[in-house]
Formats: C-alpha cells, structure tokens, sequence
C-alpha cells in the first residue's frame, strides 16, 4: 500500500533499531509495572472501587454520613469487593448514579481484585497488562495499514516511553483497555476489508460491542470507520459497505440495553458532567490542546508542582519542546498525505480527527472543556503516533547519509524526551493526569496527629476525595462525617480535630463554637480549637 519504498525495503529492520526495540520494551515494562502504589490513588480511581463494592454513593453517604465516630477501615468497606454485593449491583450502581460509563471494566476490575487482591497495586495492574497487550495492537494496525514492520515497530517504540500511554497504563480507570479497543477495532477492520472476509466482520462487531460497553465515544471510532469505509468505496453500496453496516448495527443493538440507560438517567448524567460544561476562552482550549499534544512524546517540564522536591529547575526549558512537537505533528500528516496512497493516509486522518473535531467544535461553539480532557481523545493521539511512526520509519533509512542521520537524531530525541519524563513521572507521588494533588500534604498533616478525627460533609466532591484519602490515612484515625446542615458533636478525647474542605455556610456555622486555622497551602484543610469561654 506504500509507494515510496519497497516491500523488501520496509521489512528490513537495521540490527541497530532491532537491539533498540528490545531496550524500549523492556523500559515499557518497567515503567508501567514499577510503583504502581506509589501515585496517590485520586478521586476517580476511588470511584472506580467505589463500583467495585457494588455500592451506590447514595447508600455510602447514607451508612457512613450519620455524625458518629468511625473509622478508616469503615470508608475502606467500601473500596473492595464484599460478600454484601455482586457483579450485578456493580453495575446496578453505574446503571443508576454513572451511565456515562459503561460497565465493562468496572466488571472485570472487580474480577480480578476478587483473585488478586484489592490493594492500589493490584487493582492498577490490570491496566498495566492492557496496556502492554496495546503494543500488539498497535504492532497489528500498522501491519494492516502500511504493510512495513519497520513503522510497525516504529510505532511500538513511541507507544513503550509515551507518558501518557504510561500514566494511563497505571490507573485503575477504563482507558488503557479503550486504548486497546481502539487498536484492534482498526486492525480489524482494516483486515476484513483486505480479506473480505465474513468471520473477521463478525468479530469487528464484536470490537463495537466492547468498545462503546467500554467507553461511549467509541461510537466516535465507528463513525470514522464508517465515513472511511464509504469513501474507499467511492460511496457505492458494495459488499464492503453491506459487511460494515450489518457489523456496526449488530454492535449497535447489543448496546440498546445500556442506551435505555442512558435516556432513562440522562439527568443524572448531566449533574455528574456539570463541570465539563463551564465555557473556556478560545486562547486557554487552544493552549490546553497543545500541551496534552505535547504530553504524548515529553511531559517533564510540567514535573514542578507535582514533584517539588526535584529541585531542577533546568526542566522547565523543556516547554520549548512543544513548538518543536507541533511543527512535527503537521509535517508527519503532510508527509504521510504525500507519500501514501488514500486508503492509508485518509485512515490516519480519520481516525486522528474525527474524534477530536467532535469534542472540539462544541467546545467551540457551545461551551465548555471536554477537548481538555486527554483521555478523552485516545483515537487522535493514536493517529499522531501513527503518523510520526510512518515519518521515521522511511527517513532514517534514507541512502542520503545527511539526511538520514538528521531524522534518526530526531528520532533519539523523541525517545529520549519520553524516557527523561517517565523516569521523573513514576518517582513521583502524583502527576498531571491525577487531580487532588494536595492529598499527600493533608494526609501527612494528619497522621502526623496522635490521636487525630477528621471532620467533613459530602460537600462538592469531598465523598471521592474522602475515599482517596482514606487510602492514605493510618488507621489511627478516625473521621466523624455528617450531612450539611448539621453541626458534629466533637468528643473531647481527641488530640486534634481536623477539618476537610468545609461549603461557606458549614465553615461559618463551625466559627460560632470552634476557632478554625487553615493548615494547608491550599486551605482545603482546617485545625478547629474550642474558643475559651472569656
């Protein structure tokens, strides 16, 4: 499918490049599988188990909002799977307070904690080996795609030291497996074209069905197969486009049961995404959009507020990077577009743009953030890499020596630049993917406390932040949780009462009987002191 070289050409592979490949694996693993506990388990993630438990957050503010004194482990109830729920109530709780996701994972997360444990680790490590399942996935498009393992391996190579690729590899959310999805999804698809085959469109619906029960912008991906498969066949209806729509509508159908889900909940959707929804200048989405570009091949500059104790402020001339990263972004789409026929290039430029204009354009026009969301856009880094895989692929083999030591110079430097923020990223206790970064600092002001109770209310997002700390606390202490607008009868025995991201008004009524220090540099934690009676 590609003019520019030879068959033979493609599939040569320099001894250099191959011994490269196993070092970069071999990093890949390591990266993904080292310091799994080490990140602070955020907010998401603890909704994740949240699900795990089978319960609702409805039951949990219930059962443990109540104003007595309880413990940690009691949050901790609520963070693995218990003999009280079953799968079924796993997504029964997603059904009703999350339609937004579908409950794949979220079910097979539950499996595996059931027989590997539920520590931070062990429920993290299920994306991690999807996520090194992603490297024959990507291997197998690009084998489809451009018939040259030499940008097959190209593109497992960018995909090993991706930060994000990484970051995402190490989180107890549904993303490294949509990353998969999305990779096989295409391969396949690709594969049943070629062969026509009627056992591999079959299983293309299957990748549907897995898909959008995974993520709901899936349906983003088969709507750019759809579009791509329409324009190879110059928009006839042939047994090509026949084999897509029967595969794509059967995934559609086998859907139906959640998307009554969804219509029935669509309330419910809208409060949980609420904040997704607040209106952006043009200026912040277009830097937001060319700094999570950026973080696909280098993120080390942005290592400051999340790692402050590596005092190198050298890094921060890395942000120079970004240019640099662009410029090749759109020369590798217009290289690819020049040197390839349609069926590859047009592919590339769906799946790369399709999902991301549909974020994009509403965001512009209506309002809003989800564009920000990286991981929201899977299916467009994937196309990225793609393209630059193709790029370097064909240049650092060039026969003019010049030019192919330039392109194979920039091709150590992307390497290196995801090497550099890897190695700073999992050292590190949070990163940029992670909200709650603060969570370490409030966890060690209270633990640092002998006897310590901690006070809070479901107030904002404080029932996930809650559950996040709680995986950092020590059992020692203890937490007294109540529902605005009562005020907590605080025991006397404790050495010190803390006080957890309080409304205006619950800190106000807390002023009448308690004197209420900020202890955090983000006065989101309180210390409250009994005034003397004068």
């Amino acid at each position: 499918m590609i003019d520019r070289k030879s068959k033979n050409a493609e599939s040569f592979i320099p001894t250099w490049l191959q011994f490269l490949i196993i070092v970069l694996l071999t990093l890949g693993i390591f990266f993904r599988f080292v310091n799994l506990d080490r990140k602070v388990y955020w907010h998401d993630e603890s909704h994740t188990s949240l699900r795990i438990s089978g319960y609702t957050k409805r039951e949990f503010v219930q059962q443990i909002f109540h104003g007595r004194i309880v413990s940690v482990e009691s949050i901790q109830k609520y963070q693995r799977p218990n003999s009280e729920k079953t799968v079924i109530n796993t997504i029964n709780s997603l059904a009703v307070e999350e339609p937004q996701h579908p409950p794949l994972y979220y079910v097979l997360v539950r499996f595996w904690t059931q027989v590997f444990g539920n520590s931070v680790a062990a429920t993290r490590s299920l994306s991690a080996i999807i996520g090194l399942l992603a490297f024959v996935g990507i291997y197998w498009l690009c084998i489809e795609l451009f018939q040259s393992s030499i940008t097959a391996w190209m593109s497992v190579i960018f995909l090993t030291v991706s930060p994000f690729h990484v970051l995402y590899a190490q989180e107890a959310r549904q993303f490294s497996l949509w990353t998969l999805i999305i990779l096989l999804s295409s391969a396949v698809l690709l594969r049943a074209i070629r062969l026509q085959s009627k056992r591999l469109w079959g299983i293309y619906a299957v990748t549907v069905v897995l898909g959008l029960y995974t993520f709901l912008f899936s349906g983003l991906l088969a709507i750019a197969h759809g579009i791509y498969v329409f324009i190879i066949e110059r928009l006839r209806f042939t047994k090509t486009v026949k084999y897509y729509l029967v595969a794509t509508s059967t995934g559609i159908l086998a859907f139906v049961p959640w998307i009554l889900i969804i219509i029935n909940h669509s309330s419910e959707i809208d409060r949980t995404t609420a904040s997704a929804q607040t209106r952006q200048s043009i200026s912040a989405l277009v830097s937001g959009w060319m700094v999570n570009l950026s973080c696909l091949f280098g993120d080390f500059w942005r290592y400051e507020p999340y790692y402050p104790e590596l005092s190198l402020p050298i890094l921060r001339w890395g942000r120079f990077l970004i240019p640099l990263i662009l410029i090749l972004v759109v020369y590798s789409f217009i290289f690819i577009y020049r040197h390839t026929r349609q069926r590859v290039w047009l592919f590339v430029f769906l799946l790369s743009g399709l999902p991301a204009l549909a974020l994009i354009l509403p965001d512009l026009i209506i309002g809003g953030k989800l564009s920000l969301r990286a991981r929201y856009v899977i299916p467009c880094y994937l196309g990225v890499q793609i393209a630059i895989a193709y790029l370097l692929s064909v240049q650092i083999i060039l026969p003019k020596l010049l030019m192919r030591k330039f392109w194979q110079l920039v091709m150590v430097g992307i390497i290196s630049t995801g090497i550099l923020s890897c190695a700073i990223s999992f050292q590190a206790q949070t990163w940029w993917t992670k909200g709650g970064h603060a969570s370490y600092q409030i966890a060690h002001i209270i633990n640092q406390a002998i006897k310590p109770v901690l006070v809070s209310s479901p107030y904002s997002l404080n029932i996930g932040d809650l559950m996040s700390l709680s995986h950092l606390l020590n059992p020692q202490v203890q937490m007294q949780l109540v529902i605005e607008p009562a005020i907590p009868n605080i025991p006397d025995s404790f050495s010190d009462v803390f006080l957890f991201n309080p409304s205006k008004q619950f800190k106000s009524d807390l002023e009448g009987k308690y004197k209420l220090t900020a202890v955090d540099q983000n006065r989101r934690l309180w210390r409250l002191e009994t005034k003397s009676v004068p």
